[in-house]
């Protein structure tokens, strides 16, 4: 598990739009998610700033089905 402050450097994106949806996720569910979802959120992290941009405003899908359960969440804030 990483470290509270490394993701919130690494949820830092190019654009203010990811900024905002990763780090209310990060504040709001990252603490109470299972690990599963925990390891999800962060090989998000690992994908450029087009690719999340895409997932979030649904021009792509995600091919697995536990990063797409991620994406929703932290699309609809939940």
């Amino acid at each position: 598990m990483n470290d509270i402050r490394k993701l919130r450097w690494r949820c830092r994106r190019g654009m203010k739009e990811l900024d905002v949806l990763l780090e209310r996720y990060l504040e709001a569910r990252y603490p109470e998610a299972k690990a599963a979802e925990r390891e999800a959120f962060e090989r998000l992290l690992d994908a450029p700033d087009p690719e999340l941009a895409a997932l979030f405003f649904g021009r792509i899908e995600a091919s697995e089905p536990v990063i797409a359960d991620v994406v929703e969440r932290i699309r609809t804030g939940g």
